[in-house]
């Protein structure tokens, strides 16, 4: 039994080795990650076809989500067949920018898969009935997530940062689910799931097999000679008006954004914002935690945190408070801002937060899936692994001076967008 606790000791150097990238006989990019004990592997091919890139509102998410609903070769039902017999999984995932489509699968399965994933892909039917079902079911949840103070603000706050008319700031209303068509569907998939707008990252156990299967169920995909993916004009709003209010008389809640438009993590001060905003609001002992839960009790949950699009990115504070204490609740954001434009922070608390970071980190590096997924936030800005080294040497070398440059810089008050749905 051990009697004394091991040293603690700060991590030094992580050290991550890049993917073998190899191609398709078509030219779709492949990034391989072998790792892990497990006789399963994971199969992610993403596209540039998220909701920036759609003319209507709701089409790249129900393109997306409706690739399992029948293809050129299989019905719904058989999709769904063939993936609880073999005990696979296919998740799919739309974002701002990207369409994101990956499979869960034991290596033995892939032989048998891999035509099935590639048909729903590349040759989906979006079938009538099967959209009519999703279309109705997804109009219902609509009108549900419509009466809660943190689904409209989340929805508003896009809006107001980014301007209505901004692909960023497009938001769904009740009328889109009935202008919508399975052709639309089909025009877009047409337009964004090309072979050359397409690229796959394997992870897991690998075996030889792995990309012999890939090229002959992917590499054969026509591309489209003439495809081209125009530049989105991201058109950033004059804001005179920072403060909204959208009144909800029953609400029991109020539901609390504030924050402003920023840069993604190509920019050289992301990496020490992330430290700054982890201090704010990144973790369960950060300051708006501390404060306004601990010590006023106005809240169960209050964070704050980055988010990095690949044309723009932005800053936000959230919460869903007491509609009784709403006032006050922003108050208290505002002094716990206007303290890190004011005062170093203190050398105890932010080796704190180093330490947190530091093992966050190494926690959402914990097996080949978990890698694949932080390599793929990198690639999609044109970044390799060497970033992850850069952010811990950030992490570990950032200074309280450094830090309040950067609030002076990003933080002002007057300079944030305040958005309050309730009461």
């Amino acid at each position: 039994m051990r009697k004394i606790q091991p040293e603690i000791k700060q991590i030094e150097k992580i050290n991550l080795n890049e993917p073998e990238k190899l191609f398709l006989n078509n030219g779709i990019p492949v990034y391989s990650i072998k790792s892990g004990t497990q006789d399963v592997v994971k199969i992610d091919l993403f596209f540039e076809a998220g909701s920036i890139r759609q003319q209507k509102p709701f089409v790249a998410f129900s393109a997306n989500m409706l690739l399992k609903e029948g293809s050129s070769k299989y019905t719904s039902s058989v999709i769904a067949e063939l993936l609880d017999y073999h005990g696979a999984y296919i998740e799919t995932i739309n974002q701002k920018d990207l369409a994101i489509v990956s499979l869960y699968s034991l290596n033995k399965h892939l032989e048998k898969l891999l035509p099935l994933l590639s048909d729903i892909i590349f040759s989906p039917k979006y079938p009538e009935k099967e959209f009519d079902v999703f279309i109705q079911k997804q109009r219902q949840e609509y009108k549900v997530n419509i009466e809660k103070v943190k689904y409209l603000a989340m929805q508003k706050f896009n809006q107001l940062i980014f301007g209505k008319n901004n692909p960023y700031g497009q938001i769904v209303e009740l009328n889109d689910f009935d202008t919508l068509k399975p052709f639309d569907l089909r025009n877009f998939h047409k337009r964004f799931y090309d072979a050359a707008n397409c690229k796959i990252i394997i992870s897991g156990k690998i075996n030889d097999k792995l990309f012999g299967l890939l090229n002959l169920n992917f590499g054969n995909i026509k591309v489209n000679s003439k495809y081209k993916i125009d530049t989105v004009k991201i058109d950033i709003p004059s804001i005179t008006d920072r403060k909204d209010i959208i009144i909800k008389e029953n609400a029991m809640q109020s539901a609390i954004r504030i924050g402003k438009i920023l840069f993604n993590k190509t920019h050289p001060d992301f990496m020490g914002l992330t430290v700054l905003n982890t201090v704010l609001g990144g973790y369960f002992g950060s300051r708006l935690m501390m404060n306004i839960r601990e010590d006023k009790g106005y809240t169960y949950g209050i964070g704050s945190g980055l988010a990095s699009l690949h044309n723009s990115g932005f800053f936000f504070i959230a919460s869903e408070v007491g509609t009784e204490v709403s006032k006050d609740a922003i108050n208290e954001i505002y002094i716990e801002l206007r303290k890190l434009t004011e005062e170093k922070i203190p050398e105890d608390e932010l080796d704190l937060v180093r330490n947190y970071m530091l093992g966050s980190f190494m926690r959402s590096i914990d097996g080949p899936f978990a890698l694949a997924e932080k390599y793929r936030s990198v690639l999609e800005y044109n970044l390799d692994l060497k970033y992850y080294s850069k952010l811990i040497e950030t992490i570990k070398s950032i200074t309280s001076s450094d830090l309040l440059n950067l609030a002076q810089k990003y933080f002002i008050e007057d300079t944030m967008i305040e958005l309050l749905v309730g009461k």
